[in-house]
């Protein structure tokens, strides 16, 4: 599970075997939450929650939004293309 980010703790990971659409599953801190990244450039939105509190969610999103291009990236070197 290549891991594309870290920030705060968290890990943001890309499953190799993982499904469309495009998603990453952000871990640390024991809790897990996955975002659908609406690549290129759309909105980043919370999927699941297993234990993130609210405030960093929003963290999170800020994050998984500046580095959005990067992942996005990250996802079709990992999964092919679109």
């Amino acid at each position: 599970m290549p891991t594309i980010i870290r920030f705060a703790g968290f890990r943001v990971v890309i499953y190799p075997n993982d499904h469309r659409p495009e998603h990453v599953h952000v871990i640390g801190k024991g809790v897990e939450a996955v975002f659908e990244m609406n690549c290129p450039g759309g909105d980043v939105v919370l999927r699941e929650n297993y234990g993130v509190i609210h405030r960093e969610i929003a963290q999170i999103r800020v994050q998984l939004k500046r580095f959005q291009a990067r992942i996005c990236e990250a996802w079709e070197e990992i999964h092919g293309e679109r």
